[in-house]
C-alpha cells in the first residue's frame, strides 16, 4: 500500500467525520453542550484539511468527495439530530420536519457545490457554507441552552426560526467569502478579508467561545446585506439605463 502526501488532508477529513459521530452519540445521551462542541471541533478539522491540502499540494477529486461525505455527517446529520434532541422533539411531527432541514438542504447545497466546482480554488461560496450553518446552530445552543432547563420561551422559538433561516441560506444565492490563502500573495490580495477573519478568530478565542454566536450572526448578516446592496445597485443601474434609452428614443422622434 503506497502512502502519499494526500493522506495528510484526508486524515483531518476523517477526524471531521468522527467528530460528527461523537456529536450524535452525546446528543442521544442528552449531553447537548458536549455534542455542540464536537460539531465546532469538526469545523476546525474541516478548515485544517483544506489548509493541509494547499500546503502538501494534494488537492484531488477524491478529497472533494470525501470532504462532502464527512460534511453531511458532521454538519448535516449531527446538527439536525442535535436541534431535535435539544428542543424540536417537543413539536411532534413539525419538529421532525424542521429539524431535518439542516441535513436535507445541506445535502442539496453540497451536491450543487460539487457539480459547479471548477478547479479546487474558489473566491467565494454561493450560499451559506454548511459548516457555518451548523456552527451557528451550535453557538446558539451553547449561548442559550442550559443543562437543567434547556430552551424555553423565546429561545425555543428562536431556535426554530434560526434552523429555518440558516437552512434556506444554504441553498440561496447569497455569496460568502472563503478563507484567504495563508501566503504572502494571498494575504496581499485580500488584506481586509484576512484581517476580518483574524479579528473574528481573536474575539472568539479571547471570549472563550462566549461571542461565537455573535460572530457567526455577523458573518451571515454581512453576506445578506452585501447581496441586498448589490441587488439594489443592479436594479437602480437597470432603471437608469432604461431611462437613458427612453430619452434617446424621444430625442430621435423629435
Amino acid at each position: 500500500m503506497k502512502i502519499t502526501r494526500a493522506v495528510v488532508p484526508s486524515l483531518f477529513t476523517v477526524l471531521n467525520a468522527f467528530c460528527g459521530f461523537l456529536s450524535i452519540l452525546n446528543a442521544s445521551q442528552g449531553r447537548i453542550e458536549m455534542a455542540a462542541w464536537f460539531i465546532v471541533l469538526g469545523g476546525v478539522f474541516d478548515s485544517l484539511d483544506g489548509v493541509m491540502a494547499r500546503i502538501t499540494r494534494s488537492s484531488s477529486q477524491f478529497g472533494v468527495e470525501l470532504d462532502s461525505l464527512s460534511d453531511v455527517v458532521t454538519f448535516g446529520a449531527a446538527p439536525s439530530f442535535l436541534v431535535y434532541q435539544a428542543h424540536l422533539s417537543a413539536l411532534g411531527s413539525l419538529g421532525v420536519i424542521i429539524s431535518s432541514l439542516p441535513l436535507v438542504l445541506g445535502s442539496i447545497r453540497l451536491a450543487r457545490f460539487n457539480v459547479q466546482l471548477v478547479g479546487f480554488e474558489k473566491e467565494y461560496f454561493k450560499g451559506l457554507p454548511i459548516p457555518a450553518a451548523a456552527i451557528t446552530l451550535c453557538a446558539f445552543l451553547l449561548q442559550y441552552n442550559t443543562e437543567r432547563a434547556g430552551l424555553s420561551g423565546w429561545t425555543g422559538d428562536g431556535l426554530l426560526i434560526l434552523v429555518v433561516f440558516v437552512s434556506l441560506l444554504m441553498v440561496s444565492k447569497v455569496r460568502y467569502d472563503t478563507l484567504p490563502k495563508l501566503s504572502k500573495r494571498g494575504l496581499r490580495a485580500h488584506p481586509w478579508k484576512a484581517a476580518s477573519f483574524f479579528v473574528a478568530g481573536v474575539v472568539v478565542i479571547a471570549s472563550m467561545g462566549n461571542y461565537l454566536f455573535l460572530v457567526m450572526m455577523a458573518f451571515m448578516g454581512f453576506g445578506v446585506l452585501r447581496s441586498l446592496f448589490i441587488w439594489v445597485r443592479s436594479a437602480t443601474s437597470h432603471v437608469d439605463k432604461d431611462t437613458d434609452e427612453e430619452a434617446e428614443v424621444s430625442s430621435i422622434d423629435i
